[in-house]
């Protein structure tokens, strides 16, 4: 009996990586003919999709001054910590904008770097912006923004985030 369970045992074991070696082949050439829709996990890919989208949002609500939608996308506790080291609450990051304090005209996306982990994500965004801050002139920034992010109950929301140029 015992036999006989080795042997079934040791034929499963055989059929199984057969099976494992015939998926990982007929996969390598789905990615080979660009059939495989998904490189990476899909779930990942989703979530990096709409952290971009997130990003190009943010952008059309700024030069819109959409209050709305900047304060239903960033985190109740959000933080920017502008170039300066100037730090600004969700609430007085809004209030800037929709007062004329920061006045954004334009914005080209140039590059865009998402890392997920989890409900947790970084976005390294590069966009020259056009835009009139703190009572200075209309100007083309190469402003690069560092964001942190968090999904709850679906939804990506920025946390933090930290401007340069480049």
């Amino acid at each position: 009996m015992n036999r006989l369970i080795t042997i079934l045992f040791l034929g499963m074991t055989a059929i199984i990586m057969q099976a494992k070696t015939d998926n990982e082949q007929l996969t390598n050439e789905a990615r080979a003919e660009g059939k495989l829709a998904c490189t990476m996990p899909c779930k990942e890919k989703e979530d990096e999709s709409q952290i971009e989208a997130l990003y190009r949002v943010m952008y059309k609500a700024m030069m819109g001054k959409d209050t709305l939608t900047l304060n239903h996308i960033h985190a109740d506790d959000f933080v920017l910590t502008h170039m300066t080291g100037m730090h600004q609450s969700k609430q007085e990051y809004i209030r800037a904008i929709a007062g004329g304090t920061l006045n954004y005209y334009s914005a080209e996306h140039e590059q865009m770097e998402i890392k997920v982990n989890g409900n947790h994500a970084t976005l390294t965004g590069r966009s020259r912006v056009t835009a009139a801050v703190f009572g200075g002139r209309r100007h083309i920034w190469r402003l690069q923004l560092h964001f942190n992010l968090s999904k709850e109950e679906g939804r990506w929301y920025f946390t933090s985030a930290r401007a340069s140029t480049y």
